[in-house]
């Protein structure tokens, strides 16, 4: 325990010393956009590393600011694999491992040289941390575990057992190059398959030390365990390996940032640490957004608290408001859009989305944003001022896949791209959504709010909503620096010569077509 006491003084004292450098902004203070570049379904032909190198630009001229990409490392599905499943966090599309060098994305050098083009364009880069579990591994070993069930991981059964498990990372064709460490059982706190019976079930390992991990999802009695074999973050060995890891791989790749795959799987702690070990290392402030999937609120909190407030997460309510507005055939209360939501009850750490890669047909969280409605969500994630907004890849480009749904049979998905209203909102969100918002959530299905601009971003903006078949009217506030002053939708929604004109006290009685949205800005 002394030890432990003595590294959090010293982490404390690195992270004062690096506060002035961590202070100071990257860029230009103008509104941040992310961009999830990648979804479920990308194939090896996409080349995504070179489409970032080739696209950067273009994207930071619509006004992205930040890229948030796939993870880079070698998956235990060689160029199928989308870099969940992991093997070998050193191996970036370098090594000739589970049947390729390259990733499913491109090779090392490739996704190097899209990180600096990138920078270049002036785009930031968060890279994708998956530090929960390993699958892939090079051998099995005979291991005492006992079998839990899937539904609560608190109750064991059957009595102790000896399986095979798949738990020996050796690395063979890396050969120790950027680490000599390699993964035994003991470093895992369970897995999910007997190599010897060939039962599928959760095998939770004996040993000293060996449980679940706290500090976790409640879900299942303790959501520790997700897939394949489980990392142990109380093994000490373990802790310190993966904070080497984050520390070399910040060197090598001078990323800006990180999404935090699964954390409600891992100690909120450690995950705390880790982040923090990081940023004590670079002096920077590498932004970090976790995924802790719920659509309970508080639970958003309290992991929130439990982190020590080092990582903003990702608005998972807000997504499922979006998805429940845009299936209930117009009969959704547009006004409690924000109700339950992170945008709402703290924005400063609520990174606001409309879909991603888990929620797109066909996958694990399958809630579709209707395309309808997308306008809508983006239009309300981009322009008010609560959170930092992240656009979903397979919603700018469009995506077209086939995969099987959950009654066993194929289905072709098409994703309409909606880069053109995308490019306009995305904009308009750079150029101007500043100064005072005023609210106008008060109606079942005709909502909006206005931006007042500031004394660089003068114009300001009015967006009005709604989800019903009838043309939606509202007057609002547009400011006292916008008395007289006539308004044109730049979504195209209303003709250039179709303007909204405000009073001689700022209020405007602005319009939008049935189902849609309209964003007037002043002329």
């Amino acid at each position: 325990m002394k030890k432990l006491k003595i590294k959090a003084k010293w982490l404390k004292a690195s992270l004062l010393a690096c506060l002035i450098v961590m202070s100071a902004p990257t860029f230009a203070q103008t509104n941040g956009t992310m961009m999830q570049y990648f979804h479920w379904y990308n194939s090896a032909s996409d080349n995504l590393w070179n489409k970032v190198s080739l696209e950067a630009q273009n994207l930071s001229d619509v006004g992205i600011t930040a890229l948030w990409l796939p993870p880079s490392y070698k998956g235990s599905g060689g160029t199928y694999d989308v870099g969940y499943s992991v093997y070998d966090l050193y191996d970036l599309g370098e090594f000739d491992q589970q049947g390729t060098v390259r990733t499913k994305y491109g090779t090392k050098d490739e996704y190097l040289a899209a990180i600096t083009d990138a920078h270049t364009a002036g785009v930031q880069i968060y890279a994708d941390v998956v530090l929960n579990h390993k699958i892939g591994a090079d051998a099995t070993e005979s291991v005492t575990a006992v079998r839990v069930d899937w539904d609560n991981r608190n109750n064991e059964y059957g009595g102790d057992v000896n399986i095979d498990a798949w738990t020996v990372f050796d690395f063979t064709a890396r050969n120790n190059t950027y680490s000599e460490f390699k993964w035994r059982w003991y470093h895992f706190d369970g897995t999910d398959y007997d190599a010897n019976t060939r039962e599928n079930t959760i095998f939770k390992f004996r040993g000293a030390g060996k449980s679940w991990d706290l500090k976790v999802a409640s879900e299942k009695g303790n959501y520790d365990y997700l897939m394949g074999a489980d990392i142990d973050m109380d093994h000490p060995d373990v802790v310190n390996e993966l904070k080497n890891w984050g520390k070399w791989y910040a060197d090598l790749t001078k990323v800006d940032g990180f999404r935090v795959d699964a954390v409600k799987h891992i100690n909120a702690g450690f995950s705390k640490d880790w982040i923090n070990a990081v940023r004590a290392h670079t002096c920077q402030q590498m932004f970090t957004v976790a995924e802790y999937w719920t659509y309970n609120l508080a639970t958003l909190h309290n992991y929130l608290a439990d982190s020590e407030y080092t990582m903003s997460l990702f608005d998972a309510p807000l997504h499922m408001n979006f998805h429940v507005a845009s299936t209930s055939n117009g009969n959704y209360d547009m006004g409690s859009l924000m109700n339950g939501t992170l945008m709402q009850s703290n924005p400063a750490y609520a990174v606001t989305l409309v879909e991603n890669h888990d929620t797109q047909a066909l996958q694990s969280l399958e809630s579709p944003v209707a395309d309808w409605f997308k306008p809508l969500a983006y239009s309300f994630i981009l322009l008010r001022n609560e959170g930092y907004p992240n656009v979903f890849y397979a919603d700018y480009y469009g995506a077209t896949y086939t995969d099987k749904g959950n009654d066993g049979k194929d289905y072709t998905i098409n994703m309409q791209s909606h880069k053109a209203t995308l490019d306009i909102l995305m904009k308009a969100r750079r150029d101007y959504a500043y100064g005072v918002q005023n609210s106008y959530l008060d109606h079942s299905d005709v909502v909006g709010f206005t931006r007042e601009g500031d004394a660089e971003h003068w114009k300001g903006l009015a967006v009005l909503m709604t989800d019903n078949s009838y043309e939606g009217y509202k007057w609002m506030k547009a400011g006292d620096a916008h008395k007289n002053a006539c308004f044109t939708d730049i979504t195209g929604n209303y003709a250039a010569i179709d303007k909204v004109c405000t009073n001689n006290k700022g209020w405007g009685n602005f319009k939008t077509k049935p189902g849609s949205v309209s964003v007037w800005v002043k002329d």
